[in-house]
């Protein structure tokens, strides 16, 4: 069986990773991001470095967006010389960015004016996730565009097709929430541990395989402990989730109490000079506000 030609557009932190294992997986793979030198080390692996995102889309099957916003997927796919441009009707895009369900639906009708199949597929799972081909992958779109994009979707994590499009996007805000959320819980324990005396590492292996256990206890709860906030999921970033999420509980005419607590939080956070932090940087928001050394 002939593999579908994927081109990726973005190879920053979690779009380097993907490419790896589309790769590893067989897939012919044309790479192009914005800083050219993101993508180049992935030519030792067998991609095709391309000068343009419509070079790498040209005469693909599967195009791929992993950029950091709407409006940047929306220049790279439909601006002058955009990806989505160079692609014959029947190719498939797949936008695995972070971006508004609004934006999801509106790519969605300008792909399909142009004869082109869309999914939205956000993820999460963060750098670890992406390098290690363990994604959660929340798909919206038609059931044939999911079927023609499943098994190059699940060579980088684990895909659920969850609905019409822009529900993956919609997915990807409730993860987002919960995740800042959990983030947000996390550091507080850990700081009443050891604002009370107890050794916070101690604390944290003690809770291990309780109802508190999950990746982000594991994960960023060392994180924290370790003070080690090299970015997997920028701070910025996990603010504009929120932010997009809060958003579109309004539109639906919902308030959310705790996620707006946090969203406060994730922004203090941003504004005292952390943005560029992973997002288990909050702690050192919290250790701020309760006048704690950071």
């Amino acid at each position: 069986m002939t593999l579908q030609t994927v081109a990726f557009i973005g190879t920053g932190i979690m779009g380097k990773p993907m490419v790896r294992n589309l790769l590893q997986a067989g897939y012919p793979v044309r790479a192009w991001n914005r800083s050219a030198a993101k993508a180049t080390e992935l030519s030792a692996h067998g991609a095709e470095i391309v000068e343009t995102a419509a070079q790498a889309a040209d005469g693909a099957q599967v195009l791929i967006c992993m950029l950091s916003d709407g409006p940047t997927c929306d220049q790279l796919l439909f601006g002058e010389g955009g990806a989505a441009l160079a692609l014959a009707a029947g190719a498939l895009v797949i936008v695995m960015s972070s971006i508004p369900v609004e934006t999801a639906l509106e790519q969605a009708h300008r792909c399909a004016a142009r004869g082109l199949r869309y999914l939205d597929a956000p993820v999460s799972g963060g750098e670890r996730g992406a390098r290690e081909g363990s994604l959660a992958i929340m798909v919206g779109g038609e059931a044939a565009a999911f079927e023609q994009g499943r098994d190059v979707l699940a060579a980088m994590g684990r895909p659920v097709h969850v609905g019409p499009a822009g529900t993956g996007e919609l997915s990807k805000l409730v993860n987002q929430l919960i995740v800042a959320s959990t983030i947000a819980t996390v550091a507080e324990g850990l700081l009443l541990a050891e604002r009370g005396g107890a050794d916070p590492a101690k604390v944290h292996e003690a809770l291990l395989g309780g109802f508190v256990d999950s990746p982000i206890w594991r994960q960023h709860g060392q994180r924290m402990l370790d003070n080690d906030f090299t970015p997997g999921g920028p701070a910025k970033w996990q603010l504009k989730d929120t932010r997009t999420a809060l958003a579109q509980a309004r539109t639906l005419g919902l308030t959310l109490p705790v996620a707006s607590l946090v969203d406060g939080l994730f922004q203090a956070m941003v504004d005292a000079g952390d943005g560029e932090l992973d997002h288990a940087g909050l702690i050192r928001q919290l250790r701020r506000q309760n006048h704690m050394p950071v």
